[in-house]
């Protein structure tokens, strides 16, 4: 873990679900963060509540946000839809030399903001997106399988949990993305598939679980992060709970009307509250990943981490204080690639088994 304590970073979406949690983590460790959002009255009762300066920051306006970003030397994005909220963030950071982190998980947010790696080489900023849960375990967990297996071609991930349960703004996130369906990478390409179109059966190490595909953003950062140019990315659910999401796979086109895509978030506002602290306590994310080579080889490998949003709180507070502390060079980055396939392990609460490597027929332990 990181010992210095950094100051003089943005904290966007401080109010939300995941910020606070963020927030929270922040002032453990003897940070200040900016609370910053577009919420004057949540943030200013945030900020008496934490002790911590708040600052309004509307995205719609370029020059607002830059002039929100006076004075910080980083921002810390929690703020999702990102596909809505990350360009004008990471626009505002690049102009105004500012390092940006966010805890997106969204395929078309990784993409644009890895393709701007020039663009921050030059602005001298490090731009690290997914650097919570969505997508430090997988992500670190398939660079291990890479280095492990030269030359895989195919690369399989997938993730499940434990008295889990999903915030308002992922919610709404899913909502969004779910009309544009499912997606994978073939031959480097990230193409569109149906939504939870394939599924397997996945030994996670709690459990033996049925793995449906989605559009997780490791179809990405994997490529990205390991060069691996077939990836595929599994939720890990009991066979019910997978027979269930592959049937509501099918009404996922009626949210291309807005109309309906807007009452079902009006409604996950007003119904979804996200895991309770004893939820987040108790409860375990389960990692696995596989990678295969064209001669037959593969490698196989499973971690288990806190639950997602209380890992992602850690990570992403780590993720900053490494950036601040100036150990990521300026570019664009996945979480591995930024800080090392062993990020996921220095973090606390983490457990990642050996990998297994079956090489001309015979296992063995890498």
């Amino acid at each position: 873990m990181s010992t210095s304590i950094p100051k003089g970073w943005l904290l966007y979406g401080a109010t939300g679900y995941t910020g606070r949690l963020v927030a929270e983590e922040a002032v453990a460790r003897g940070l200040e963060p900016i609370l910053a959002g577009r919420n004057a009255g949540a943030l200013a009762a945030m900020g008496r509540e934490l002790g911590l300066p708040t600052r309004v920051v509307w995205l719609d306006d370029p020059t607002a946000v830059r002039d929100g970003l006076d004075g910080v030397g980083a921002v810390l994005h929690c703020a999702g839809p990102f596909v809505w909220t990350s360009r004008p963030m990471v626009d505002a950071c690049v102009a105004s030399g500012v390092h940006y982190l966010d805890v997106t998980g969204e395929i078309p947010v990784f993409e644009a903001v890895l393709g701007r790696g020039e663009e921050a080489r030059q602005a001298g900023v490090a731009l690290v997106p997914g650097v919570g849960f969505d997508v430090v375990p997988t992500d670190c967990l398939a660079a291990r399988l890479a280095a492990a297996l030269p030359g895989a071609e195919r690369l399989e991930l997938a993730f499940a949990s434990s008295r889990g349960g999903w915030s308002v703004g992922t919610m709404k996130t899913m909502v969004e993305l779910l009309p544009r369906g499912g997606a994978e990478r073939r031959d480097g390409r990230i193409v569109p598939v149906r939504p939870a179109a394939y599924k397997r059966r996945i030994n996670f190490p709690h459990r033996r679980l049925v793995g449906v595909s989605i559009p997780w953003g490791d179809v990405s950062t994997a490529f990205h992060t390991t060069g691996i140019p077939w990836v595929r990315v599994y939720l890990g659910l009991p066979s019910a709970a997978a027979r269930r999401l592959r049937r509501m796979a099918w009404f996922a086109p009626l949210l291309r009307l807005t109309a309906v895509r807007r009452a079902a978030q009006w409604f996950i506002g007003r119904t979804v509250q996200g895991p309770d602290r004893e939820a987040r306590a108790m409860g375990r994310s389960y990692v696995w990943g596989e990678a295969r080579r064209g001669d037959g080889s593969w490698v196989q490998g499973r971690l288990v981490a806190p639950e997602a949003y209380a890992f992602t709180a850690v990570a992403a507070v780590e993720c900053l204080c490494r950036v601040l502390a100036g150990a990521v060079a300026p570019g664009a980055w996945t979480p591995a690639r930024a800080f090392g396939a062993s990020l996921v392990e220095e973090l606390p609460g983490v457990e990642a088994e050996p990998l297994t490597v079956w090489s001309a027929g015979t296992p063995f332990l890498a």
